[in-house]
């Protein structure tokens, strides 16, 4: 039987590995480098208008993160941040990437159960560098028939993904905990969506549910993933 979803992408931070915890960690250690400067919510405040404002020139990853840091460092003393500090800040960013991955439950079996049926992809945005450490880390790479890491998640980028790697984004399905990259432009190419939340998402991921799309799911764990796609196929079949 010819099966409806030929391709099935995987988003990485937070879906199959822990990332947001470590940004989470980081933050807290700026903000009480800073505690003389303003009160805790005000800084992460700042932090994020400067996160926000620097996506269009240095991306998403922790090498943008330290840059905004720095940057809301400077702005909260008023250009009078002591050389310390800011050596303090890039030690937490070569911390942050260098820490060890941890890959969520499930996460390779739920892959292996899949990969028997379908071409898996993990479809990643980010720092090239840090995204090929942690995959090659993580011990799932051997499981994805293709990478592609993106500066950006839209639908354009779903429909070219999925031309190369499979039937195109009518038989491809995306899973990942971020609504915004993971789930919205996934759909509006055409594809089918499964959300699983995670407990931490950055809040510029955040966006509303798409609630009635039909081909939106959305699932609490990895583990349950095998078995909604064996229901899709079925229903789809009738």
């Amino acid at each position: 039987m010819a099966r409806s979803i030929t391709t099935i992408g995987f988003d990485a931070d937070d879906t199959l590995w822990q990332n947001e915890q470590f940004f989470r960690l980081t933050e807290e250690r700026f903000v009480a480098l800073l505690g003389a400067h303003g009160e805790a919510a005000e800084i992460s405040g700042r932090l994020l208008d400067a996160e926000r404002r620097n996506l269009a020139f240095y991306g998403f990853g922790i090498k943008g993160f330290v840059l905004s840091m720095i940057e809301t460092a400077i702005e909260v003393t008023r250009g009078e941040v002591p050389a310390s500090v800011i050596g303090e800040i890039l030690a937490a960013g070569r911390e942050m990437a260098a820490h060890p991955v941890e890959t969520l439950p499930q996460a390779r079996e739920t892959l292996a159960a899949l990969a028997t049926n379908y071409r898996l992809v993990l479809i990643t945005k980010g720092d090239l560098f840090d995204q090929e450490r942690k995959l090659a880390q993580s011990g799932l790479g051997d499981l994805f028939q293709g990478v592609e890491i993106v500066s950006d998640k839209t639908a354009e980028v779903y429909r070219r993904i999925f031309a190369r790697h499979g039937g195109g984004p009518e038989r491809a399905m995306m899973v990942g905990n971020s609504l915004k990259s993971d789930i919205l432009p996934a759909l509006k190419a055409g594809s089918w969506a499964v959300h699983i939340p995670h407990e931490l998402t950055w809040v510029l991921e955040h966006a509303e549910e798409p609630v009635g799309e039909p081909r939106y799911r959305r699932i609490a764990r990895l583990s349950a993933l095998d078995e909604l796609v064996r229901l899709i196929e079925a229903e789809t079949a009738r």
